[in-house]
């Protein structure tokens, strides 16, 4: 087949479903689906993947959905019902309030700060669906609340899930983890100083937004940048976003205490919301969930190797798809994120006072709830595995190498955002990609650790408009139906995010040789 003609044809799928959800507005379990019907076509019609192939990649991307990505995105919303149902989550909204009343300062600690803690610790979709429904519960509009989520959400994919995306992009191109970690934060530094002034920018709808509040967003910033930075070049890539998120919210905290004004413009400030004194008993009944996510996460992460190896071990691996080259898809029962925060929410809810006869149906209600969610990730999964073992992938990324020449660092990191698109993860961008950036660095002379960092740097991009991170926000925010108004809302910070990270890798490319 012709290189062009295959990879304009491999581009479809893609292409469907950002005009599925800008142009037409199809709600987004719908659009996937169609999705999913014209990969399929493809990869039997066009690349001749075997019928029983095609069937088992889908029942693969499946599996996948389900497990760990889906749970986790359950256990998320899980964990915010039973706080709303135990009125506890009134409690953390006072706490929140007590801190400032500024919504733009409150946007910086739960969305930039939290966001960036919960993406450290478990990813798979809680960084969005938690601060997202915080912001909704304290009174934020839903579709703003879903998308300075999602925009937070993106630098923090670089290390989520404790370092994931780089530390397989290590394995997989056989680079030192020490160098692709401060390559990805040296490619990102832009972007971790400039998101914040994003948020607040959204916050107030004007550029005088920032008036009174921009040595607070610079300090927000700067303080998550600075340990992120340190710890990936003296410890890996394990914790930058973990101890940067926690110092962001610390160093934000102060700097809106010693910086904010007491007078807040009433365009900012946060109405209605008791502001009362909240005892030490009931701070620490209210976050319970939260206090026992963050336990059980780190108490079951790489970080605690001992324990993590023996949940590892309990595991079912069973090979679900008969194509070449197939390995066998691993069901890992206890070293997943999901059920560990689906235990934390039914003990904190016994701590909160909820009998387990309550608890057992908001579960249920919760998986109700994420029907339409579940559809959506299900079909993107599916669409990514096809893509991927059909030869789809291969076929985009071989027409970008031919085509960009001595400019492919410009282009490098837009397949890496390709790969997160279609498949919602940063690893997995690292597993379609991570590889060919290597080789083809090398094929041109250019300095590998710093290309397979900027697939990473790339990835991260998408994460804001991939369709599988926006049927998280829209399931959080209850706002089914609407993913079209999420991706319009986040598509042109994409753009200059991706435009952003290209010249960096380019710029770079000519000294890191």
């Amino acid at each position: 087949m012709n290189m062009t003609l295959a990879f304009v044809l491999a581009l479809l799928p893609i292409i469907w479903l950002i005009i599925a959800l800008t142009a037409f507005k199809i709600p987004g379990f719908k659009a996937c689906a169609i999705g999913l019907v014209i990969a399929y076509v493809l990869s039997v019609f066009v690349w001749k993947m075997p019928l029983l192939d095609s069937l088992t990649a889908i029942v693969e991307g499946t599996a996948l959905a389900l497990w760990p990505i889906i749970i986790v995105i359950i256990a998320a919303i899980f964990t915010y019902n039973v706080c709303v149902h135990t009125g506890n989550m009134e409690v953390i909204k006072k706490m929140l309030a007590s801190v400032t009343k500024d919504k733009r300062v409150l946007v910086l600690i739960i969305a930039w700060g939290f966001g960036g803690f919960m993406e450290g610790m478990a990813g798979f979709g809680t960084a969005v669906a938690i601060p997202a429904s915080m912001l909704w519960g304290l009174g934020f509009n839903p579709v703003f609340s879903a998308i300075v989520c999602l925009i937070a959400n993106s630098t923090p994919t670089a290390f989520g899930s404790i370092g994931i995306p780089t530390t397989t992009l290590a394995k997989i191109t056989g680079l030192d983890v020490f160098g692709l970690s401060t390559n990805t934060v040296t490619l990102l530094i832009p972007l971790i100083i400039l998101t914040p002034f994003i948020l607040v920018f959204l916050t107030g709808k004007s550029k005088k937004s920032l008036k009174g509040v921009g040595i607070i967003t610079l300090i927000s910033g700067v303080s998550f940048l600075v340990p992120e930075y340190l710890v990936a070049k003296f410890l890996g890539a394990e914790l930058p976003v973990v101890i940067g998120s926690v110092s962001s919210m610390l160093c934000t905290i102060w700097a809106a205490k010693v910086f904010g004004k007491k007078e807040i413009d009433p365009e900012y400030c946060l109405e209605g919301k008791d502001t009362g004194k909240v005892t030490i008993k009931e701070a620490l009944v209210a976050w319970s969930p939260f206090i026992l996510i963050f336990t059980f996460l780190l108490a079951t992460s790489k970080l605690i190797a001992p324990l993590n190896e023996l949940l590892a071990t309990i595991k079912t691996s069973v090979n679900i798809y008969t194509g070449e080259n197939a390995s066998a898809y691993t069901f890992s029962w206890l070293a997943t994120p999901g059920l560990w925060i689906i235990l934390a929410a039914f003990i904190g809810g016994k701590v909160q006072g909820a009998h387990f006869s309550e608890l057992l149906p908001i579960f249920r209600k919760t998986v109700i709830q994420l029907l339409k969610t579940i559809i959506t990730i299900i079909c993107i999964m599916s669409t990514a595995k096809l893509m991927g073992y059909s030869g789809m992938i291969a076929s985009i990324a071989l027409m970008f190498v031919t085509v960009t020449g001595s400019y492919y660092p410009l282009f490098a990191p837009l397949l890496g955002s390709i790969g997160t698109f279609v498949t919602g993860s940063g690893t997995s961008s690292s597993v379609l990609f991570g590889g060919l950036q290597a080789e083809t660095s090398i094929a041109l002379n250019l300095n590998q650790s710093w290309i397979a960092a900027s697939n990473t740097a790339g990835a991260i991009t998408a994460k804001m408009i991939s369709p599988q991170s926006i049927a998280v926000a829209v399931a959080a925010v209850n706002l089914q139906g609407k993913e079209s108004v999420l991706l319009k809302g986040t598509i042109k910070f994409y753009i200059l995010f991706l435009a952003i990270v290209g010249i960096c890798t380019y710029i770079g490319a000519q000294f890191f040789l």
